[in-house]
């Protein structure tokens, strides 16, 4: 049941109208039967995953509260999260690992055959599973307590919205909002619609426009050379901004339709000044989650500048890898911890370089050409990402600059290559400048908050305009999976 399908839109007007019509006591029932009709929906075996983690997860987080022993303490958190995480790498990682030990082992003339599971993938197992392990850790820490009614707690790690892409929300923020009872807000609830809506505007008029052009050029590489392949790194940086981000606004907009807050994912990653500051503001819950369960557990910055490089290495490597098993992901999140760890050697060189030049890093013009180097840099980083092989990461690579010493020429064979024309490159520039806007108000102001407070017609006229600017300029193709549905 994808957000972006009429049935979705069913399911939530009925679950939307049940649920301020039921007394608060049984609100809780209904989002847990919803949650699970939800995930059903995917598949009906699958659910079985979610509910062996619920399930482990809360007897040992209720073990871990009851004992004053630290060891047996511990215990229970070990037995969890390695259950937890057995499971995942079971369904998402032992083929990858498995094939690869192969490769390896025949390089060195071992005719050894692959072993591999037939398994499907539970869609979503990625976010769950994190849910479970940082509600487990916090009670393990004392941070939390253990959630007595199961009900509740099941509720928690499915909670429909963010169950199959999150946000990967931890349980302190969500927990107490089922046991309080929400009255109907009215300006709540239709900034919920309002965020819906936007979500609405990037994934079908944004992102599902550009996957075309995208899959097209990334799963066809060896047939494309020069600005081509720059063209679908860019598009897929956007793409792959508003497919998510348009997912988590959904997702956002959809809770608090029902009265619940969810942590924000996304703060315009677009608009960072440098890969530090971009994963600040880019898949925030997931950043966060990663900071706190691996990064300061390793030791964080607080250690020699040895082990702090070594700590940010192994946590982008590990944020790679949780992405998906496959070689790009591993690369890709290694670069992203060597960049950040060149960056921090050459920190005090860069603040050298400014005071000599008297300038600040909020300069105008140092500000923009930060904002661009970043925005390059990403742009670089996920065509890897999107990359199928590595293979595919060296063609790209070594063929993206083809030709680029006939400027005119290079230009023209790039928009051949693509088969855009004027009229079709407009109609995708245009609402990528509305988002570009957007994003940069949002840098300080809320602009769903800005524009709520606008007189009634002009605001009525600006959501009438924008229904039918989505509805005309929506993708008409067949509907396009979220990318992070497969994460």
């Amino acid at each position: 049941m994808l957000f972006n399908s009429y049935v979705f839109a069913i399911f939530i007007t009925v679950v939307f109208f049940l649920y301020w019509a039921l007394p608060h006591k049984y609100r809780w029932l209904l989002l847990l039967a919803a949650s699970y009709y939800f995930y059903i929906s995917w598949g009906p075996k699958l659910v079985i995953w979610l509910i062996v983690t619920t399930g482990i997860t809360y007897l040992c987080a209720r073990a871990i509260e009851k004992s004053n022993d630290k060891t047996i303490k511990k215990r229970y958190m070990l037995t969890a999260v390695i259950s937890c995480l057995s499971i995942l790498f079971v369904f998402k990682y032992f083929n990858f690992f498995s094939s690869s030990i192969t490769d390896l082992l025949r390089l060195f003339s071992l005719p050894i055959g692959k072993f591999t599971l037939a398994l499907m993938l539970p869609i979503g197992i990625s976010f769950y599973i994190f849910k479970t392990l940082s509600y487990v850790i916090d009670v393990y820490r004392g941070d939390i307590t253990a959630e007595k009614h199961l009900g509740i707690y099941a509720l928690y790690v499915s909670f429909f919205p963010q169950l199959i892409a999150g946000p990967i929300d931890r349980a302190q923020n969500v927990i107490h909002q089922f046991y309080e009872e929400k009255q109907f807000d009215y300006a709540q609830v239709t900034y919920g619609l309002k965020l819906l809506a936007w979500g609405f505007f990037k994934k079908l008029v944004i992102a599902d426009n550009l996957a075309v052009y995208v899959n097209q050029v990334f799963d066809n590489i060896y047939e494309y050379s020069g600005l081509s392949l720059i063209a679908a790194a860019m598009f897929f940086t956007i793409q792959i901004y508003c497919d998510f981000s348009g997912y988590s606004d959904m997702a956002i907009g959809t809770a608090k339709m029902l009265g619940i807050n969810s942590m924000k994912n996304f703060d315009s990653p677009y608009f960072s000044r440098s890969m530090q500051e971009f994963w600040h503001r880019w898949h925030i819950s997931l950043s966060t989650w990663f900071r706190d369960y691996v990064y300061i557990p390793l030791g964080g910055n607080r250690v020699k500048n040895s082990r702090y490089y070594l700590n940010l290495m192994i946590t982008f490597m590990l944020c790679g890898l949780w992405h998906g098993a496959n070689w790009t992901f591993v690369v890709w999140g290694g670069l992203n911890g060597l960049i950040l760890i060149i960056a921090a050697m050459t920190r005090k060189q860069k603040q050298k370089i400014y005071e000599a030049l008297n300038w600040s890093e909020d300069h105008f013009m140092v500000y923009w050409l930060n904002v661009a180097l970043t925005f390059m840099l990403v742009c670089f980083l996920l065509a890897i990402f999107r990359a199928n092989t590595i293979g595919d990461v060296f063609y790209f690579i070594s063929h993206m600059f083809d030709g680029i010493g006939a400027v005119k020429a290079y230009i023209k064979a790039g928009s051949m290559g693509l088969n855009i024309g004027k009229i079709r490159l407009l109609s995708l520039s245009l609402p990528i400048f509305i988002l570009a806007a957007v994003d940069f108000v949002q840098l300080k102001r809320d602009f769903i908050d800005i524009l709520s407070k606008k007189p009634l017609v002009l605001r009525w006229t600006i959501y009438i305009l924008f229904i039918v600017y989505v509805i005309v300029y929506s993708y008409k193709g067949v509907p396009v999976d979220f990318i992070y549905l497969q994460f």
